[in-house]
């Protein structure tokens, strides 16, 4: 089967670089499914789990934005934020999720830029979430 070395990169640091059999993402047109020989694009990318297929079994890592950039034999991901299922404090992203949904709840008292940010702060907090969980899973 043949693989291609898949990069996900933030502002801090190297998250992930490996071979891996394929990457299913979330995009601005929705998921995207990539395999090796995909066609060249780059998008950007929704706040959402990111799936990797490789010898280590299945990966889930939380992609908080950003872009991807497909080549040949060559993904990248440029992320605002990424964090591996490891990385990841369940309590802390409860905590972060019910705090986006009073702020939300409460949007008569608030402006557009607030709203949005909970709105943001909201789908980070479940993306988290749902990667976490899914550390048994390989």
């Amino acid at each position: 089967m043949n693989t291609f070395l898949l990069e996900i990169v933030t502002p801090d640091h190297l998250v992930y670089a490996k071979q891996v059999y394929s990457l299913t993402v979330r995009g601005a047109e929705g998921d995207l499914g990539i395999l090796p020989g995909h066609v060249p694009l780059v998008t950007p990318l929704q706040v959402a789990p990111m799936t990797i297929k490789s010898d280590a079994g299945v990966t889930t890592v939380a992609v908080h934005g950003g872009f991807i950039e497909v080549h040949k034999d060559k993904v990248t991901v440029l992320a605002e934020s990424a964090e591996l299922p490891s990385d990841i404090d369940l309590e802390r992203a409860e905590a972060a999720k019910e705090r986006a949904q009073r702020r939300l709840q409460s949007r008569g008292k608030q402006d557009e830029i607030d709203h949005r940010r909970a709105e943001l702060a909201l789908q980070r907090a479940v993306t988290r979430i749902k990667v976490s969980t899914r550390k048994g899973q390989k």
